[in-house]
């Protein structure tokens, strides 16, 4: 006997969101692990907010809703509220039932703006790394950094001279010289306008820079600065030292070859981090042979002939 379609269905639900989230579903798990690490910040969280007033949205929820940005892509915080109104999966990971009312997006951004001054994020970052159940997944010893563009929302037409000369015409600035040094975004002022590599194209961005630790490919820390030359350097060794200082021992970091100079080499060195950077020794444009900074001192132990792979 064939069904009787009807458009709307039901008005009510009796099932909540909790059955209908299946029970090996990834998100029941890390769920279940956010929770626990935001209720040990309560006291960090509760530090943010006045005792009276309009309530907030709550923080913990706010995370949650991040994480989710995080792991689906979610493009703006304009997506995620709309994809958090109609998505029962997403609301039930947040805490929100079927009933409840999804935030404006620019309330949401005010209040994750508020979390980032409070430094709550890296405190969350720092609890989950060493919850019971995430810290023994982790390798103390080795592990690999890179680093990657992040593209900046901002137009190649917001990119104007600093002295406010070419305004009449936005629109057409091909053939112009534009540097950093004398342009700058008007809508992201602290965008650089940088490219990945010769022959790309040059975009607006800044740069991210993550380690990763090798036992299981887990993030271990992150940043993310301007975009420029040295940034990936930079970053790695203000990073690897402080991981290198909280463990407490000498550690092996897996780089490729855009990190190997003597500088870096050195420094990396001088804080208890031994190198396994990718030679670059090979032919400059101008037909000269490059001179790596990674020596015998290195390759001469099998362990650096092992983490060229997993550093790549």
């Amino acid at each position: 006997m064939r069904g009787r379609f009807q458009d709307q269905g039901g008005l009510f639900s009796y099932i909540s969101p909790e059955k209908r989230v299946p029970a090996n579903h990834p998100l029941r798990k890390i769920r279940a692990l956010v929770r626990e690490v935001l209720k040990e910040l309560s006291h960090s969280l509760g530090k943010l907010y006045a005792s009276e007033g309009r309530p907030s949205v709550p923080p913990e929820q706010l995370f949650c809703a991040l994480l989710l940005q995080v792991f689906y892509g979610i493009r703006s915080e304009r997506q995620l509220m709309e994809q958090l109104d109609y998505n029962l999966l997403y609301r039930w990971f947040v805490g929100l039932s079927p009933d409840d009312p999804v935030w404006v997006p620019t309330t949401f951004t005010k209040n994750r703006e508020r979390l980032q001054s409070g430094e709550v994020f890296a405190k969350f970052m720092s609890k989950l790394l060493n919850h019971p159940q995430v810290k023994p997944l982790l390798s103390d010893e080795h592990f690999s950094v890179d680093g990657t563009l992040i593209e900046a929302w901002a137009s190649q037409k917001s990119f104007r001279p600093k002295d406010g000369s070419g305004e009449d015409d936005r629109t057409n600035f091909h053939g112009q010289r534009r540097k950093n040094d004398t342009h700058v975004s008007t809508s992201d002022p602290e965008s650089r306008l940088y490219r990945k590599a010769a022959g790309r194209e040059a975009k607006l961005s800044y740069m991210g820079h993550a380690i990763m630790e090798n036992r299981h490919g887990l993030a271990g820390a992150g940043k993310v600065t301007k975009a420029n030359g040295t940034a990936e350097r930079r970053a790695s060794e203000t990073l690897l030292k402080a991981l290198s200082k909280a463990v407490g021992h000498r550690i092996t970091a897996g780089e490729d070859k855009a990190y190997d100079t003597s500088d870096h080499v050195a420094a990396l060195r001088a804080a208890k981090v031994t190198p396994h950077v990718a030679k670059n020794n090979g032919t400059t444009k101008t037909g000269k042979e490059r001179k790596s900074a990674i020596d015998g001192r290195t390759t001469r132990h099998a362990g650096y002939a092992c983490r060229r792979p997993a550093a790549r």
